[in-house]
């Protein structure tokens, strides 16, 4: 694959990866790696889907609505939410090797986030109370960061999964940072999709660059719907159209024998960091 159309692969615009029944369909065949991926799921009212597992574990959280998930001999129901700009929600962890029913009487929109892993963890519900909100950044970098599936927060093999609420006309993953890299105790070697939605119509820029020769480089308006692929290189800033607040979901998994997210700050872009 050459370097254009390389760069050109990173930014999936809204419709460009769906397969039926899902909006976005992004594996590690298709992003080109080895690990993390993403799947939006539309199920109509009183519609199903059965999820198999295979080789990855993966969450499933509302975006949209809520649903029934049947796997492992147990039944959670995840009430959801209206959509992603009101509040937590609750989710489901479904492990590898496994399938899942899941159901919505009255539909929704649902993202699977997922990675290859080698452990078998046990199905589990995790509660929206029990989601770590947290305020990042000040001022014109402020965000609200949902640390549902963190490192710290969730037990998962290799899948680390947060939301991000950028206010309108904010900038947030700011400053650019990088995870291409096994630096133990400084930096670790994730794969990472943003997966974005924009209340009311709005847009967003999303900023990829390299981090090595050869490296990915993008720089993309981004609208619901869209993704976009963070393979290597520093990330950031994700820029907000004022008046419209920008939600993306962030879904990382690695080789590490640790599941960490330690990430090395842009050495240029620090200053006036708040």
């Amino acid at each position: 694959m050459d370097d254009n159309t390389r760069q050109r692969g990173l930014h999936v615009p809204a419709g460009s990866a769906a397969s039926a029944p899902y909006a976005l369909s992004i594996g590690p065949d298709q992003a080109g790696w080895e690990y993390s991926a993403l799947r939006v799921l539309e199920l109509p009212p009183g519609g199903s889907h059965l999820l198999t597992a295979g080789d990855s574990e993966w969450i499933v959280l509302p975006l949209t609505g809520g649903c029934t998930v049947t796997t492992q001999g147990g039944i959670f129901e995840l009430q959801g939410r209206e959509s992603v700009f009101g509040g937590v929600s609750d989710f489901a962890y479904v492990p590898r090797d496994a399938h899942a029913q899941i159901a919505s009487g009255a539909g929704g929109r649902f993202a699977l986030a997922g990675a290859r892993c080698e452990r078998r963890l046990p199905a589990r519900y995790g509660p929206a109370p029990e989601v770590p909100v947290e305020a990042r950044g000040s001022g014109s970098q402020a965000r609200e960061v949902h640390n549902f599936a963190s490192a710290d927060a969730f037990a998962c093999d290799r899948l680390i999964a947060v939301e991000v609420l950028t206010p309108g006309g904010n900038w947030s993953s700011y400053p650019p940072h990088k995870h291409d890299e096994h630096r133990p105790g400084e930096e670790s070697e994730l794969e990472e999709i943003y997966y974005f939605e924009i209340d009311r119509g709005g847009l967003g820029y999303q900023r990829v660059s390299p981090s090595r020769p050869g490296g990915a480089d993008l720089l993309a308006e981004v609208r619901t719907g869209d993704a976009v692929l963070v393979p290597d290189g520093w990330h950031g800033p994700s820029i907000a159209e004022p008046g419209h607040t920008m939600y993306y979901l962030n879904v990382m998994a690695g080789p590490g024998d640790d599941r960490q997210w330690l990430i090395r700050f842009h050495p240029d872009r620090t200053e006036g960091y708040r």
